[in-house]
């Protein structure tokens, strides 16, 4: 069924991209992606992919520069090897904040990357819940967006929370955090934020917590620092309970630590990121979207439609 079909992974995330392959029935392709001592990356495909239909699964996350440069040299190998066409399946786009220019003389690089790939050779781009929604129109190639949204919400649908409420940890996901509400039927709160001398301050929350199991909902956690805040406004405001969900569990610097000493009840997230052993704790769930890029792979591969997968 998929005879020219072709799959190939970078070291960032192996695991989903062999829940892929095994969600398509279809073998994982075989490709060298070593790293010399010199910090010089080499990749050899080591199958042919002339005139074949190529996917290359790759999340930009830690280490992000190498995952890019990984991505960026696959891409360059496989057109030089003739592929026919070539996918670049990025789960999570690194930089994604870096999406305009918000002070004087500092970089676009959300659209640096975006170039980045188009330039190396990719014809398409399949990602998953941006941090801006404009970063599609960065990329001079298509791009395929697909969202989590469902995969979440419907985990906590199935949890049958009592006296529930969707929290949004500032405005700009405020978008996002209506959608997971109108799907779970809860109400939704806002927290509004500013920034005092570069800190994040929590100010305010716009909506009843009051008595409420809170469900805050982001598209990525970093530092864990927003969550953290989110946290102690809500139970200031009388919330009883507390839950966190993203796409992206990057968990950078402290965040599993904070995670660690939070009174959160449970930390839901995917596994467009992997988190390794050392920062996994018992309040942690990942859900997989191994299958969701595995139809969105193979609906592309066959000319299939991407915007049913969102009905």
């Amino acid at each position: 069924m998929y005879g020219n079909l072709s799959i190939f992974t970078g070291n960032a995330n192996p695991l989903l991209a062999q829940a892929i392959c095994d969600h398509l029935a279809v073998p994982l392709g075989q490709a060298e992606v070593m790293q010399f001592a010199n910090e010089n990356i080499f990749v050899r495909i080591k199958q042919t992919v002339r005139e074949q239909d190529v996917f290359v699964v790759q999340s930009l996350s830690t280490p992000v520069n190498q995952s890019i440069m990984e991505l960026l040299i696959m891409i360059d190998a496989l057109k030089r090897a003739s592929a026919a066409r070539i996918t670049a399946v990025v789960p999570y786009y690194a930089y994604g904040r870096t999406d305009k220019k918000d002070q004087p003389r500092v970089p676009i690089t959300a659209r640096l990357v975006a170039d980045l790939v188009a330039v190396a050779g990719a014809n398409r781009v399949l990602t998953m819940d941006l941090h801006a929604g404009q970063i599609q129109g960065f990329f001079s190639i298509p791009v395929d967006e697909l969202s989590a949204l469902r995969i979440l919400s419907d985990y906590f649908l199935a949890k049958q929370l009592s006296d529930p409420v969707v929290v949004s940890p500032d405005f700009g996901n405020a978008k996002r955090a209506r959608n997971f509400a109108e799907r779970i039927q809860a109400p939704l709160a806002l927290i509004e934020k500013r920034r005092s001398e570069g800190q994040l301050e929590s100010l305010n929350v716009i909506g009843e917590v009051k008595g409420k199991r809170a469900i805050i909902v982001d598209d990525e956690v970093d530092t864990a620092g927003s969550v953290m805040s989110t946290v102690g406004v809500l139970e200031q405001r009388g919330a009883i309970e507390f839950y966190a969900c993203c796409t992206h569990p990057i968990l950078a610097g402290s965040a599993v630590q904070r995670l660690r000493e939070s009174k959160l009840t449970e930390f839901v997230s995917t596994d467009s990121v992997p988190i390794p052993e050392s920062k996994r704790l018992p309040i942690m769930t990942t859900l997989s979207v191994a299958p969701l890029f595995g139809e969105a792979i193979r609906r592309i591969h066959t000319g299939g439609s991407i915007g049913q997968l969102f009905r």
